[in-house]
């Protein structure tokens, strides 16, 4: 395997062939039932297809969990010549790998499930937006693209259905708004890579003004297994209110960091114990930041409890990327919110001044705590600052990036001030 990171679970669905076929030969994929779900999809009617998606109950993986079907159906019924699907394979989260190992590990079902989704809502072109840094992605999936078009899996007429498809791999600059759809799409348009005001929302008008859908890497490798096995039977995986499969990327102090694959009725405390074989040195945990650098921090009350998106939802935090990142009670709030504040200051695109400014005094306020010179007015200011964002930024980064700074003030505020 070509990327660090370990594979603790036993008996997965989407991870099944990591490490155990050569990604580059397709003939791998093809003895481990590669592309039968394809076979079996273009058999049905596009509509047949999104049904069986929306009645699956996938949400998208990406992190905001909305409806995969429900997004699919806005496209598929947008009145356009062409269409375009887009594969976010972006991935510029910290502590987020999820992508890269289907892509360097088992390219075809990436590749399967964007065919499928792309017969389903009427696309003809498709690009994958990967990582720039992600040389090694970059090479299998072109090596990956080549060997699917010799199958007629890709091209004209696929597999003499009718239907014809072809993707083509975008890379990214680096950019970690290029992670929010509309900057991708920017991006993919030769533009500078900032967000577009919504509406219009990419599935009625995206890519060069056309109907677009874009998926995550995770989200579209599920297509293969719900059309493989029906959505009854995916919907009996799990939660039924979140099912199906899910990718969870353990890090920081966990004596076990690596990749897991559960459901999603089963808690983070759960994983990090039984996966992670809990925290390193034995020390107690202090929090878990879910979700990448952006993503709430979740106390150890909270990682027992909440189990979905729903549940999310009700106490107002997110999954988001499925990354979880382990902190024990020796470390330092300031310090580590003192790394996020940095690399948001860095990855604001500058284009609304909430963002562009706020990251930046955010940055100041916390580098004062950490040098042991903050007091309560300057925390009361750091607060007001980060709700002014969340309200009034341009897109999700601005909005979200505040969340651990918040979050770090409600559980932590007396830490902060001892700091």
């Amino acid at each position: 395997m070509n990327y660090n990171a370990k594979i603790l679970s036993d008996n997965n669905i989407l991870l099944k062939n990591i490490g155990k076929i050569d990604p580059q030969n397709i003939n791998e994929a093809l003895k481990n039932g590669g592309y039968n779900a394809l076979r079996k999809a273009l058999k049905l009617s596009s509509k047949e297809i999104i049904d069986e998606v929306m009645d699956s109950g996938l949400k998208g993986r990406g992190g905001a969990g909305f409806p995969t079907g429900r997004k699919w159906l806005f496209t598929y019924n947008a009145k356009s010549e062409q269409k375009y699907l887009i594969c976010n394979a972006d991935e510029g989260e910290p502590g987020t790998v999820k992508d890269r190992i289907f892509m360097e590990g088992d390219p075809h079902l990436l590749i399967e499930g964007m065919i499928i989704t792309a017969y389903a809502i009427g696309a003809t072109k498709s690009f994958i937006y990967v990582r720039g840094e992600y040389s090694k992605s970059i090479k299998t999936l072109q090596n990956a693209i080549i060997q699917a078009k010799e199958n007629n899996f890709l091209g004209k007429n696929i597999l003499g259905s009718g239907f014809d498809f072809e993707i083509e791999i975008a890379s990214g600059g680096g950019a970690y708004v290029c992670g929010e759809e509309t900057a991708l799409i920017e991006s993919i348009e030769g533009k500078r890579g900032e967000p577009r005001l919504k509406p219009p929302y990419p599935p009625v008008e995206g890519l060069f003004g056309k109907p677009t859908i874009v998926n995550n890497v995770e989200t579209l490798c599920n297509i293969p297994y719900i059309i493989e096995i029906g959505a009854k039977n995916y919907k009996k995986i799990g939660s039924p209110i979140c099912p199906g499969p899910k990718i969870f990327i353990l890090s920081g102090d966990v004596n076990e960091p690596g990749i897991v694959e559960e459901t999603l009725d089963v808690s983070s405390d759960y994983i990090i114990n039984h996966y992670g074989k809990g925290v390193k040195d034995n020390e107690e945990i202090k929090y878990a930041q879910i979700g990448g650098a952006s993503g709430n921090l979740f106390t150890p009350k909270m990682m027992k409890e909440i189990n979905c998106y729903e549940k999310c939802s009700l106490h107002q935090v997110s999954y988001g990327t499925g990354s979880i990142f382990v902190v024990s009670k020796k470390r330092n709030i300031v310090k580590h919110l003192l790394i996020i504040a940095e690399f948001f200051e860095h990855e604001s695109c500058g284009k609304c001044t909430p963002c562009r400014e706020g990251t930046h005094r955010i940055k100041e306020i916390i580098k004062k705590f950490d040098d042991k010179k903050g007091s309560m007015k300057d925390l009361k200011l750091l607060e007001d600052l980060a709700i002014m964002m969340r309200k009034s930024a341009f897109c999700g980064l601005g909005q979200a990036c505040v969340n651990p700074i918040l979050d770090g003030i409600k559980h932590f505020k007396n830490e902060i001030l001892a700091n």
